[in-house]
């Protein structure tokens, strides 16, 4: 079968490499010079099965009203006259209730097993070499509610298969010493040794060169223009080289039996051109990547500070910060107050948690931090959608959030075997299949 991905990110160059492993002729299309250039460019660098709470819970609504004013909030809602932010809103707080969000977490513990399972595979097949630290992830609180309230996520965890359990203080400090500093401000922590980190783009960027010689062809400086549809199915996609040299034209038409849209949170729009409409809306997140002054100070676990949601992972020598998520459309900047508010809220909480370890200084102070902005395609039940949508020939793999890097080789992997007729070996509502995918927001046409 002759298939196209859209989008060169985790879960496109994964798409791509199941697929070519099962047969399939393959071309990705992507608007960057290279793979992993966009959302997967710099995100936390955590695989993290154990620690997968959807936003939406009984507590967000409140908490978001709290947080619209304050620039540093984890989750900044900023309104916008757009109806597909509202409507996802809409859709977002139909989830925030206790069964739903039982739900939620099911599904999505039971992709992240899946997707774990493949990127071991895929590592052990190709050898690919990404910093990748097998050590766990580690969660610490500063706050006693906070603490207490992390029993009831570990209970629920554990109840889906997951490891995770409750450390004390001095438990947590014996586990990851780079913390000793900051130690009389920790109440508590979680812990999963199962799971592990390692740096997104390196990963799927040499995934992509194995898939090129495996015969994956790669169109990348190729903007989609737009899907062409012919009644109930796609017939063809209109690109555009950026450089018009590169092909001595302005625009292509490819074909091809079938499409995977994995352009992340590109994808609604995209998909709205054909009447296809999908619940997903960008969520801004931010991180920053620091050169370690002190290398043995430096954490060794990957790390969420609970405090100010942010994730910390060792990536060689370089510490990766990661967090906060802005609802407020397609907004790339870094210049803007927000944005800058948001940036500096990391170099400053590394200091504190990590006094001295990183170079945190600004460029003004003679620093580099490279900071970076992705745009998360956010599910209001934080829920990706994989599989068929009602067009024939026309299949999504899109909708992961903060999760593309832990899900991401599952993902593909699964969405490789539903090309093929297979089905993937786990409970999950794919789009289009036996399960109903109803209650997860079901693709619906124009």
């Amino acid at each position: 079968m002759k298939t196209i991905v859209l989008g060169a990110g985790i879960i496109g160059i994964s798409t791509a490499w199941h697929l070519r492993e099962r047969g399939h002729e393959v071309t990705v299309v992507d608007r960057q010079p290279d793979a992993a250039l966009e959302t997967s460019f710099a995100n936390a660098a955590q695989i993290s099965v154990s620690y997968c709470e959807p936003w939406a819970n009984r507590e967000a609504p409140w908490k978001a009203l709290k947080w619209m004013f304050d620039k540093e909030a984890p989750l900044l809602f900023r309104p916008q006259l757009d109806w597909e932010q509202w409507r996802w809103c809409l859709k977002f707080l139909a989830q925030c209730n206790d069964t739903a969000f039982a739900r939620n977490v099911q599904q999505i513990v039971a992709l992240g097993a899946y997707s774990h399972a493949a990127l071991k595979e895929l590592v052990r097949v190709t050898g690919i070499e990404y910093h990748r630290l097998e050590r766990g992830i580690a969660h610490f609180y500063t706050d006693q509610k906070s603490f207490d309230d992390a029993a009831h996520a570990v209970e629920l965890m554990r109840r889906f298969g997951v490891q995770r359990r409750v450390v004390s203080r001095d438990e947590l400090l014996a586990i990851e010493p780079a913390f000793r500093a900051y130690g009389d401000r920790i109440t508590g922590g979680t812990y999963t040794s199962t799971d592990e980190s390692g740096d997104a783009r390196v990963f799927t960027q040499a995934l992509a060169r194995r898939c090129a010689e495996r015969g994956v062809q790669f169109l990348y400086g190729h903007d989609v223009l737009r899907l062409n549809r012919s009644g109930n199915a796609i017939e063809s996609i209109a690109i555009r080289a950026r450089q018009e040299s590169a092909t001595g034209q302005k625009d292509q038409i490819l074909k091809a039996d079938a499409v995977v849209v994995a352009c992340g949170s590109y994808s609604a729009p995209l998909l709205r051109g054909v009447g296809v409409h999908l619940p997903i809306y960008p969520g801004k997140g931010y991180s920053a990547t620091f050169p370690l002054l002190k290398p043995e100070g430096a954490p060794m676990v990957s790390t969420i500070d609970d405090g100010k949601k942010i994730a910390m992972s060792r990536l060689g020598n370089v510490l990766r910060v990661a967090g906060t998520i802005e609802l407020g459309g397609y907004d790339l900047s870094l210049d803007s107050p927000v944005a800058r508010a948001r940036c500096h809220m990391l170099s400053r909480r590394i200091e504190t948690i990590l006094p001295g370890v990183c170079d945190t200084r600004t460029p003004e102070e003679g620093g580099d931090p490279q900071y970076w902005t992705g745009l998360r395609p956010a599910t209001p039940t934080n829920i990706p959608f994989i599989g068929r949508t009602p067009l024939h020939g026309l299949w999504v793999n899109a909708g992961h959030g903060t999760l593309g890097w832990t899900h991401g080789a599952g993902s593909g992997k699964a969405m490789a075997e539903l090309l093929s007729g297979e089905r993937p070996a786990m409970d999950f509502a794919f789009l289009g299949g036996d399960t109903p995918a109803t209650a997860y927001g079901a693709p619906r046409l124009a």
